[in-house]
C-alpha cells in the first residue's frame, strides 16, 4: 500500500531550514533600513525641488523652498515674486518624520526657482542619520543632483 503525504520528521526538517533562512535574512535586512531611509529621504527631496523648478517654469512665477527645521521644509507658490507668504498663495509642507525615522538635514540656504528655470539662493542640504551623509546641491542653472557626502 502506497501513502501520499509528508512525515512529521519531514516537515519539521523543512521548517527548521525556513527558520533558519528567514532568521539570517531579516538580521541583514534590519541593518540596511537607515540607509534605504536616507536614500529615501534624498530622492525625496530632489524630487521636490525637481518639482518647485517645473512649476515655476509652468506657472510663470517663483517657487520656494524653504527649510526651516531639521525635519521639516516648506514649498511656497509665490504667485506675486515678493518673497512673503500671502492668504491667497498656496504651501506644502513635508516632514521627514512620518516616512523617514532617524534622517535630518541641515540647509545652508532655501532655493528660489525663478520662471525661466534657473535658481537664485544656490543650496546645499545634507542629509543624516546613523549610517552616513548625503548631500543634495542647487546650481544656478536649476540643476538638483544627489551626492554622496565624504
Amino acid at each position: 500500500m502506497v501513502r501520499n503525504g509528508y512525515t512529521i520528521t519531514e516537515l519539521l526538517v523543512v521548517l527548521s531550514m525556513v527558520a533558519i533562512v528567514a532568521g539570517l535574512g531579516g538580521g541583514w535586512l534590519s541593518s540596511q533600513i537607515p540607509a534605504y531611509r536616507l536614500n529615501g529621504a534624498a530622492r525625496l527631496i530632489r524630487s521636490d525641488l525637481l518639482s518647485a523648478r517645473m512649476q515655476a517654469v509652468t506657472q510663470g512665477n517663483e517657487f520656494r523652498v524653504i527649510f526651516d527645521e531639521p525635519f521639516q521644509y516648506i514649498i511656497l507658490d509665490d504667485d506675486n515674486n515678493n518673497g512673503k507668504r500671502e492668504a491667497d498663495e498656496s504651501i506644502a509642507s513635508r516632514d521627514l518624520r512620518d516616512d523617514y525615522h532617524g534622517v535630518s538635514f541641515d540647509a545652508n540656504n532655501n532655493p528660489i526657482f525663478h520662471p525661466r528655470g534657473i535658481a537664485s539662493s544656490l543650496a546645499t542640504i545634507t542629509l543624516s542619520n546613523a549610517v552616513g551623509e548625503k548631500s543634495i546641491t542647487v546650481s544656478m542653472t536649476g540643476r538638483v543632483r544627489i551626492r554622496a557626502s565624504q
